[in-house]
């Protein structure tokens, strides 16, 4: 009894430090801020708008990949081919490159050569503009809906399938009566954290598209051009209301499966 006390209380210190190195950053820029300068920043129109551009962006790479990278993951979680590992390997990798590499990389494939010209033909453009931005955090955090949706997908035992098979139904009634269902919490879990992540990427966007300024690249506009002081309050209202969103989606999804 005496050990697991001991045990317990060393994991309790150990992970304190984390949790105070996650939390005092954030809790000291609330403090230093105050509400009162939050709330009148989030009356002005340039941050507001850039705040609501940030989320939209972030939402529309998510539901692309929903469309798109659901059903890879299916794919990777049933079937076995040569050379699999390696292209899973392959579709971790934006999550590792810097991500202002990522932003050179979206730059030249989108708006030089036979694919620039091929997107310019369809009227689509990347630079300076929305879809750029959609494109950049869609790159770099779409691994995380994937990784989540395949991850979903393996924990369901094949057999049901197999069963629902037999019984004449036909592949997309599988997936979308047992499959889908089934792995619904790993994918919404997937889908916020790819939606989280959209929302803080700076790198490759200001790269891609620096205007319209999501709020990630207004914060660095305002403190390079006016310090501290003036991206302060921007930072703080953006944290507030990413929190707050994220923490009605789970408090949602948690619910949903508690009922």
């Amino acid at each position: 009894m005496i050990k697991d006390k001991g045990f317990l209380l060393i994991f309790v210190f150990l992970s304190s430090i984390i949790v105070l190195f996650l939390m005092v950053p954030l809790i000291k820029l609330f403090v230093s801020v105050g509400m009162y300068h939050i709330v009148n920043t989030l009356q002005e129109k340039e941050v507001y708008k850039s705040i609501f551009l940030t989320l939209r962006a972030a939402f529309y790479a998510v539901i692309f990949v929903c469309f798109t990278g659901i059903p890879l993951a299916y794919l990777i979680a049933r079937y076995d081919f040569w050379g699999k590992s390696f292209f899973e390997s392959l579709l971790d990798i934006p999550v590792m490159v810097p991500h202002t590499a990522a932003g050179i990389a979206l730059l030249i494939a989108f708006s030089n050569g036979y694919v620039g010209e091929f997107f310019k033909f369809l009227h689509i453009e990347f630079i300076d503009t929305v879809t750029g931005i959609v494109s950049a955090m869609m790159f770099l955090s779409a691994p995380f809906l994937i990784n989540g949706a395949k991850e979903g997908f393996k924990k369901i035992d094949v057999k049901y399938e197999n069963v629902a098979r037999t019984l004449g139904a036909s592949r997309m009634s599988v997936f979308f009566s047992i499959a889908l269902p089934n792995a619904k919490n790993d994918i919404i879990n997937g889908a916020l954290m790819m939606w989280s992540r959209g929302l803080g990427e700076f790198g490759a966007v200001v790269i891609i598209a620096y205007h319209p300024m999501v709020a990630p690249v207004l914060i660095y506009d305002r403190f390079n051009n006016f310090g501290l002081n003036y991206s302060a309050p921007v930072a703080a209202a953006m944290i507030l209301i990413s929190i707050s969103i994220f923490l009605a989606a789970r408090f949602i999804n948690n619910r949903l499966n508690y009922d």
